[in-house]
C-alpha cells in the first residue's frame, strides 16, 4: 500500500496495524496481511465503505399557493450507498401515499434517491410544516431533514354573530361580522335586503360591527355582510325579526255609582305570580307565554261588591216605601174616625179647609 492517507500504526513480530484517513469509496475492497515464512501465510478482510447521503432538498413548491391548486413536492438526496430511505411528514404526522425513485450515480457505486408528495392546497394546511427525512445507516441514527412551511391563500370565511337572540321593539342589537382570510380581508360591507342601510342614524357601522338602536318592525329584513381579498370574496346573511314587546293588560272593574269601593290589583309584567287584595294566584308553569288564567280573587271581589250594592239598594228602597206609606196613612187618619169615606175624612181633618195652608205633607 502506497498512499499518504495510510499510516503504519504498529509493527512487531506479532502484530502489524495500519490506519486509513479521509476514507473514500475507492478505499473499499479486500485487504491482505502476509507473513513471509516458508511457506508464506496470509489473512484477508473485505472493507465496505458507506456512501453518506447529501443533505436533502425540497423542490416544486413556490410560496404562496392558492386554495384548490395542486402541489407536487420532491425531496432528493445523492451519494448514498446503499440507497437511502426517504420519509415525508406533515406536522409530525407521517404521510404514506408518496412515490419513491432510486437511480444509480455515474460512479456506479452510489445512488440518488428521490420521493414525490402530491398535495391539494387547502386553507387548513396554511402554516403546516412539511418535512422530508432521510434515514441511512451512515448517519448514526441522526437523520437529515429538509423543511418547508406551507403558505396557502384563500377567500374569506364570513360569519355573523348576534348579541340578541330574541330582539324586541325598543331594544338594541349588535351584529358582528367575523371574516378570516389570507391575505387579510378588506373592511366588510353591510347591506339590507340588497341595498344600502336605510337609517344611518340608528344603523351605525364601526369596522366589522353593525349596531342598530331602538328596534322597530321596519328593521325586519335580511342583512348581508360581504368580505373580499385578492383571492376572492364571500358573504353571509342574517335574517332579523323584531318581536312585539310582551305586555299584560291590567283588568278594569266598573262599580255602580251608589256605592264607592276600591279594588287594588298589582300585576307584575312577565312574572309568574299575581297578588290581589284578598288572594294570591300562581300562574300555571305549563301555560304558554303570553296567556294568563282567570284571576279568581278578583272575580270573587267583584261578586262581593255587587252583592253588597244590591243589598244596600234593597234596604234603602224598603225604608223609602215604608216612610211614604206611614205619612199617607197618618194624614188620612186625622179625620177618619167618624167619616164614611176618605174624602170626608180629609174634609173633617183638624183645621178643616180653613187651616189648609198650614197642612203640609213631607216626603222623605
Amino acid at each position: 500500500l502506497r498512499d499518504n492517507r495510510i499510516e503504519l500504526v504498529r509493527a512487531s513480530w506479532h502484530e502489524l496495524s495500519i490506519s486509513v484517513s479521509d476514507v473514500s469509496l475507492s478505499d473499499e475492497g479486500q485487504y491482505t496481511c502476509s507473513l513471509f515464512t516458508m511457506p508464506v501465510k496470509t489473512s484477508k478482510a473485505f472493507l465496505t465503505v458507506l456512501g453518506v447521503p447529501e443533505k436533502p432538498q425540497i423542490t416544486g413548491f413556490t410560496s404562496p399557493v392558492k386554495e384548490g391548486e395542486k402541489m407536487q413536492l420532491t425531496c432528493k438526496t445523492s451519494g448514498s450507498k446503499p440507497a437511502a430511505d426517504i420519509r415525508w411528514f406533515k406536522n409530525d404526522k407521517e404521510v404514506k401515499d408518496v412515490k419513491y425513485l432510486k437511480e444509480e450515480d455515474t460512479n456506479r457505486k452510489t445512488f440518488t434517491v428521490s420521493s414525490t408528495l402530491d398535495l391539494l392546497a387547502d386553507r387548513s394546511d396554511d402554516g403546516a410544516v412539511v418535512s422530508c427525512r432521510v434515514d441511512h445507516e451512515s448517519l448514526n441514527s441522526t437523520p437529515q431533514i429538509a423543511v418547508k412551511v406551507l403558505e396557502i391563500h384563500y377567500t374569506p370565511l364570513v360569519k355573523i354573530i348576534s348579541s340578541n337572540s330574541w330582539p324586541e321593539e325598543g331594544q338594541s342589537i349588535i351584529l358582528t361580522c367575523e371574516s378570516k382570510g389570507k391575505p387579510v380581508p378588506e373592511p366588510v360591507q353591510w347591506t339590507k335586503d340588497g341595498g344600502e342601510l336605510p337609517d344611518p342614524e340608528r344603523m351605525v357601522v364601526n369596522g366589522r360591527v353593525l349596531s342598530i338602536s331602538f328596534l322597530n318592525k321596519t328593521d325586519n329584513g335580511t342583512y348581508r355582510c360581504e368580505a373580499k381579498n385578492r383571492i376572492g370574496r364571500n358573504s353571509t346573511e342574517y335574517v332579523l325579526i323584531v318581536h312585539d314587546v310582551f305586555n299584560t293588560l291590567l283588568p278594569t272593574t266598573v262599580i255602580p255609582s251608589l256605592t264607592t269601593a276600591t279594588v287594588t290589583t298589582n300585576v307584575a309584567l312577565k312574572a309568574s305570580t299575581t297578588t290581589s287584595a284578598t288572594a294570591t294566584s300562581i300562574r300555571d308553569p305549563n301555560a304558554l307565554a303570553g296567556q294568563t288564567g282567570p284571576d279568581h280573587a278578583l272575580i270573587g271581589g267583584i261578586v262581593a261588591v255587587v252583592v253588597f250594592v244590591t243589598l244596600c239598594s234593597i234596604i234603602l228602597l224598603g225604608r223609602y216605601l215604608a216612610r211614604h206609606k206611614g205619612t199617607y196613612l197618618t194624614n188620612e187618619a186625622k179625620g177618619a174616625e167618624d167619616a164614611p169615606d176618605a174624602d170626608t175624612a180629609i174634609i173633617n181633618a183638624e183645621g178643616s179647609q180653613v187651616n189648609a195652608e198650614e197642612k203640609k205633607e213631607y216626603f222623605i
